[in-house]
Order: structure tokens, then sequence, then C-alpha cells
């Protein structure tokens, strides 16, 4: 395969976009961003192109996210240029979030952060039995970002909470209840898929017969709603901690687990996720990525994105030495500092 980052092609009716760093589980690079967002503006006035199609290269993972490394380096290097891989991402995810025609991505293997967001703001998200979700960005100190300020508020019964604090992973039954996919496919049926859905009109049918060979089980989620919802509703963070570690029952072995990730995460970004999604579930898309560029703006300057890149990433310790070290430590005002505007302005989308 070409070594180009991405690839563009045309198969009948579709315009094919593949992610095409599969040694990097495909994560974005900032020219990814900007050739992406280039092809679908071309491809969104092209009467011959009928749907997108996104999928990635190799079968570990559609996309893992952006390419955070970079981001760590530029930061460390003073690079002014850091701030604008996220304002080209982001647009990317308004663009395909406004994409007047089907978009498609086959979600085969692992799908984080920077991958959710070429992705599950489309209209159809079909995944395998591979398929796995997460939005682990708490655990590296940044934020659930990429447009997760609107789909994570909007899943059922406070899933989005639970994912975001915890940095929980869902396969592909959670994935197809909580609605991070719309379709469920066998991974061994997936280039028949994809065939099939560049010559047809009929994207829905085309799915029907697929998605009724994929028996993906029952959602563990599903079973768990109303313990979840009644846990993630809290008004705080801290709120939510207490609730977990009160579980009894059946419930107490599996909140204490939860409550034990989401203490292993950045204080502070506990705290602005938590704010991030209480204030996403009233704001249109939009907003939200307008409000994403405000709290990366903010983080990029502060010391746990960089001390959790390091930990995860460059050192590989998994020992971060987060500040503030606890929940009791974060200062409202710290907080709530991520939400004002930046210097140079909002972000134009």
């Amino acid at each position: 395969m070409s070594e180009a980052e991405i690839l563009f092609d045309r198969q009948g009716r579709a315009g094919l976009v593949t992610l095409n760093r599969p040694k990097a589980l495909n994560a974005l690079t900032h020219a990814m961003v900007s050739a992406f967002h280039r092809q679908l503006d071309a491809w969104r006035d092209d009467e011959t192109v009928g749907c997108v199609i996104v999928k990635a290269a190799g079968d570990r993972a559609f996309c893992a996210g952006g390419d955070i490394r970079q981001v760590y380096d530029q930061g460390k290097a003073g690079d002014p240029t850091q701030r604008d891989f996220f304002a080209d991402e982001y647009r990317l995810n308004v663009a395909i979030k406004r994409f007047p025609k089907p978009y498609v991505a086959l979600i085969d293997g692992i799908v984080m952060g920077g991958g959710v967001g070429v992705s599950v703001h489309g209209g159809y998200r079909i995944g395998t039995e591979r398929t796995t979700f997460a939005m682990p960005e708490t655990g590296i100190g940044f934020f659930p970002d990429v447009g997760g300020s609107y789909f994570l508020p909007r899943m059922p019964d406070e899933t989005g909470m639970m994912v975001a604090l915890s940095a929980g992973r869902l396969k592909q039954a959670d994935a197809l209840w909580s609605g991070v996919l719309t379709h469920g496919v066998n991974a061994e049926d997936l280039a028949a898929v994809e065939a099939a859905l560049c010559e047809t009109q009929d994207i829905d049918g085309t799915l029907a017969h697929f998605t009724a060979r994929c028996d993906p089980g029952p959602a563990p989620l599903a079973g768990r709603a109303g313990p979840v919802a009644g846990i993630f509703s809290g008004g705080s963070v801290a709120a939510i901690l207490d609730a977990l570690d009160a579980a009894t029952g059946d419930d107490a072995e599996w909140a204490g687990k939860l409550a034990q990730q989401i203490r292993a995460k950045s204080p502070m970004s506990l705290e602005v996720a938590f704010e991030q999604l209480r204030r996403g579930g009233a704001l249109d898309f939009e907003a939200c990525m307008r409000m994403e560029h405000r709290i990366v703006s903010r983080i990029l300057k502060g010391h746990d994105f960089y001390e959790g890149v390091r930990a995860v990433i460059v050192d590989k310790d998994n020992a971060p030495v987060w500040s503030p070290a606890s929940l009791d430590e974060v200062r409202r005002e710290d907080v709530e500092a991520h939400f004002e505007m930046p210097e140079g302005g909002d972000l134009d989308v």
C-alpha cells in the first residue's frame, strides 16, 4: 500500500478515505486532517459522489486518536503552531457533522479520541466484533474532545459521563446500545459491506442484509443502566465517587473498579470533563466545538497534559504526578478558566 498517511479513491458511487498509518494505529497527523477536510469539500460538491466511506489500513485500529506525541513535542519546543492542529481537527469534525451526503465509517478495531471524531459524527457508524471504543483523555491530563461535549452527554443513562471520567472501553454490543455504533457487522463481512455500499443507492437496505448476519449478544451496560444513571447523574465528580463507594450488593465490585479507575486520572481533567459534558448537553454542535477549542487552548498551557503524555507515551512508566494531586485541591476558578475565550479569539466554524 502507498506510504501516504491518508488515501483517497473513487469506487462506484463512493468516495473512499483510508487512514493509512497502521503501525501508528492510524493516529491522525495535522497533514491528514487538512487533506481529509479538503477532500470532503471537493466531494460535497461533486454530483457523481453519492456517499463517503471512511476506513483504515490494518486490522488493529480504525484510529487510536490524534498524534499526541507530536503535539507534546511541539509544546516542549515552544512551537507557536501547536494549537493549530486542534483548530483544524475541530473544523474537520464540524465538516463531517454538516456533510450533506451519507457518511459511512467502517470501524474495525480500536477507535479512540480523534478516531471517534472522524466517525461518530457521521450518519452511519458500522462496527465489528473487534471494535473497541474509548475516550481515554483524562488518563493523559487531557479532556474528551473532538465533539465529546456533544455526543457524550447524549448517550443514554449517563453512559457518556461514565466513559469520559473512567476512560472505560465499550465493545460492539455496548457501542450499539449506547449509540456510538449504528450498525454491527461481522469482521469477515467487512470487505463485502464496503463493496456493496460503493454500488448501492439503498444504504439502509444494504446494511440490513449484513446486520442480520451479526449477533453482538447482550449489552452489559444495558443491564447496569439504572445504577449508571443514578450514580453518574451526580452533581460533581466527588459526588459520583461517593456514590460509587457507597454501592452495595451486585454493584459493589463493579463500582469499586470504576472508582479506582477514575481516581487514577488527572484531577483537573476530571473536573474539566465533568463541566464540559454538563455544559455540552445544552449546546449545539458548533457551540460545543468552540467550547472545546477554549478548553484545549488552556490545557496546552498547563502541566497535566505533558505529564500524562510523558508517563503513558514517552517514558511509559505509567506513574504520572498530577498537579493538583487530588480533587479537593482543584480550585473552581481554575476549572472555569478553561471555558473563557482564549487569546486570539474563539474558533471560527
